[in-house]
């Protein structure tokens, strides 16, 4: 736990989406809050008991900051790496896909977390802390035109493993959230009718039951710890 008595978290990609999902719903638990996306309009109204630092999780002096921002407000004991890069829209198969736009899915997916772990692992070692790493079932699914943001978060799946081995103190979990309802899923579909998707607050309650748990350090799908509805 860190120095202060409310438990606090630094989540990347917190404009919309899962992350901003998950930044309220911890927020509404009392946590104190670091959040980060490149468009920011609107997050402070979302989120005003948080520390908004606006900027790209690929730029060095923006990590600085986040690490800065975390380390005035007395430590760390969540970082959940949500922000992501799905590169080009529609997917592109692997025989025409852009070097270019590859080398930025990879320094979203997979540079930027950890560097950003890196930043933080003496803070999060004093806590015990946990670190969630976003994935997806492209990284272990072979799904034609998921080569290049599928093979990303594979990557960041064997870097969480490894990570998890090397810092036995820390819990390292890499997420698999499921198809939710969201701009980069739409992204992935343009055009389409991706309505039946669930909305991605309702995959919140999982990963609060996982950081309430908190098993041993692997991948886990957030199905895997739905919560049941009560029955009234």
């Amino acid at each position: 736990m860190t120095t202060t008595s409310r438990p606090i978290a630094l989540i990347t990609g917190a404009s919309r989406g899962l992350g901003l999902a998950l930044a309220c719903a911890l927020a509404d638990r009392g946590w104190l809050l670091v959040v980060d996306a490149r468009r920011a309009e609107g997050l402070a109204e979302a989120l005003p008991s948080a520390v908004v630092v606006a900027g790209d999780v690929t730029d060095p002096v923006h990590r600085e900051a986040l690490a800065a921002s975390v380390g005035v407000l007395g430590g760390i004991d969540l970082l959940v790496n949500n922000a992501s890069d799905l590169g080009p829209s529609p997917l592109p198969a692997l025989a025409r896909y852009p070097i270019d736009a590859l080398r930025t899915v990879y320094e979203t997916d997979v540079v930027a977390p950890l560097a950003l772990t890196q930043l933080l692992l003496p803070e999060l070692r004093a806590s015990g802390g946990t670190v969630v790493n976003i994935s997806s079932d492209a990284s272990v699914e072979a799904y034609a035109g998921w080569g290049g943001y599928g093979s990303a978060k594979a990557a960041l799946d064997h870097l969480s493993a490894v990570l998890a081995v090397e810092e036995p103190s820390v819990r390292v979990y890499a997420v698999d959230p499921g198809d939710m309802r969201t701009e980069m899923h739409q992204a992935a579909f343009p055009g389409e009718d991706i309505s039946d998707r669930p909305e991605p607050a309702t995959v919140v309650p999982a990963l609060l039951r996982l950081l309430d748990e908190r098993p041993d350090s692997a991948r886990y799908r957030a199905s895997d710890w739905a919560v049941s509805e009560a029955v009234s």
